[in-house]
């Protein structure tokens, strides 16, 4: 086996991402929940990527410092050239929550070498970097923000991004030193760009920040990226799934490079399970879009789940969910509908009254739900809404691993999952609350047609 990259992703759907955005380009791929043994890579065979979904973002600096550092050790001596810090394309972190500097700061003690490489950028996404400024589209069919100016990021009730230069955001959780290799550069030749980061390494910065404005640059910015891995490997590079793009623009330009795969959309099903924790308007509106067209909403009582009866709130949701599954409905459980819904500010009470322990126990509690359907019957698709809780619900479900079956809209794909008996072989979905156009549960469950790529 012979990897071209082995990536961690610092939530889970944004682990699903990068890995759609490899297997798509011809990479294969396969995404884990935990460093694969031996055994586990042997059951893959013709792997060229490895990928491991974790909860970097939820993390305080010392909990990296225990919990990232072996995870990225493990994954450096698979021996591929290049380790990638997965992150969510809007970059949202902060000093003491899913700090992004301080895992950079560790990937650069695992890989033994410097500059690290830092890509914010995902046009496919509509992520943008231009002078080292983060732009992004609420959804995949919205105007485009400047991120400070985001209807949602700026309003992140855990990580608000109220700074769109991501230089200065970075300087407030690290001491390490960043350069710029901005779009006016991108446009340079190819030997002129190449003198340019020549100069830029010869400052001796800690960090390069990748601009990216169109899918022109990515190929660009691949071949960059592989020239700095031969330059010292393995590189480090804390990035998006923009950073996936770019690597595979480049290797499809090479001699025997990898061919984009045709996959087809996912097959029609009958209904379908949804478990959503997000509190993001997107989603809001995707959910609406289902129910408009015929789901049954179940909604929770989020307050209620972190207080001392939450066990009868999810035996009552179990038993009311197993009925409409069996009478062939799809069903929609959620504790928020975006961030206007009223049961969100009586959470966030018990969240402050919880300290940090809040998010992750609702998330827990959601993960054990799903787990206790899935002990009794299994619905012929699933879709878990939500970073944070679809990190917390696929250690719980005892998921494995997670290979590409279908894509959907680009970044939350369908896929097959490994694992315990309840879980292997179904078709799952993890779905970012960001992520996706207005029908995408449509499409999701087959109803709506994929458009033409």
């Amino acid at each position: 086996m012979s990897l071209r990259l082995a990536f961690y992703g610092d939530d889970f759907t944004g682990s699903t991402d990068a890995m759609e955005a490899l297997d798509l380009a011809g990479v294969r791929t396969v995404l884990f929940l935990h460093p694969p043994s031996p055994e586990q890579l042997a059951a893959h065979p013709g792997l060229e990527a490895v990928g491991v979904a974790g909860g970097g973002r939820t993390m305080s600096p010392e909990e990296m410092d225990a919990r990232l550092a072996p995870v990225l050790g493990a994954l450096a001596r698979l021996g591929a050239p290049i380790i990638h810090y997965k992150v969510c394309s809007t970059f949202d972190s902060s000093p003491r929550t899913g700090s992004i500097g301080k895992a950079t700061e560790i990937g650069l003690t695992v890989a033994g070498s410097r500059p690290a490489a830092v890509m914010a950028g995902a046009p496919i996404l509509g992520r943008f970097c231009a002078f080292g400024n983060l732009f992004a589209r609420s959804g995949l069919d919205s105007p485009i923000f400047r991120l400070d100016r985001h209807p949602t990021m700026s309003r992140h009730p855990v990580t608000p991004m109220d700074e769109s230069d991501l230089r200065l955001h970075l300087a407030r959780q690290t001491s390490l030193s960043c350069s710029l290799l901005d779009v006016l550069d991108l446009e340079l030749d190819g030997d002129r760009l190449d003198r340019r980061l020549d100069a830029l390494l010869e400052s001796g910065e800690d960090m390069i920040l990748f601009d990216v404005l169109r899918h022109a640059h990515l190929p660009r910015i691949g071949r960059l990226f592989e020239r700095l891995a031969r330059r010292a490997a393995p590189l480090f590079i804390a990035g998006s799934s923009g950073v996936e793009y770019a690597l595979a623009a480049h290797w499809q330009q090479q001699p025997g490079g990898p061919r984009p795969r045709t996959v087809p959309g996912p097959t029609r099903v009958s209904h379908m399970l949804v478990v959503s924790g997000s509190c993001s308007p997107v989603s809001d509106r995707q959910l609406q879009w289902l129910l408009d067209h015929g789901a049954i909403d179940v909604p929770l009582d989020s307050e209620a789940l972190l207080g001392d009866a939450s066990g009868a709130v999810l035996a009552d949701c179990v038993r009311r969910t197993l009925e409409l599954l069996d009478k062939g409905a799809t069903v929609v459980i959620n504790t928020c509908r975006g961030p206007h819904d009223p049961r969100l500010a009586a959470t966030k009470a018990r969240f402050a009254a919880a300290g940090d322990a809040g998010g992750g126990r609702l998330a827990r509690q959601l993960g054990g739900l799903l787990r206790a359907i899935l002990e009794r019957t299994r619905p012929p698709r699933t879709v878990v809404i939500g970073g944070d809780t679809s990190a917390a619900v696929g250690e719980i479900i005892g998921v494995e691993s997670l290979s590409l079956l279908a894509p959907i809209d680009p970044g939350s794909p369908l896929c097959r999952v490994r694992g315990d008996a309840a879980v292997d072989g179904m078709e799952l979905v993890f779905k970012g609350g960001q992520v996706g156009k207005l029908d995408y549960l449509g499409k999701t469950q087959g109803t709506v047609q994929l458009e033409a790529t």
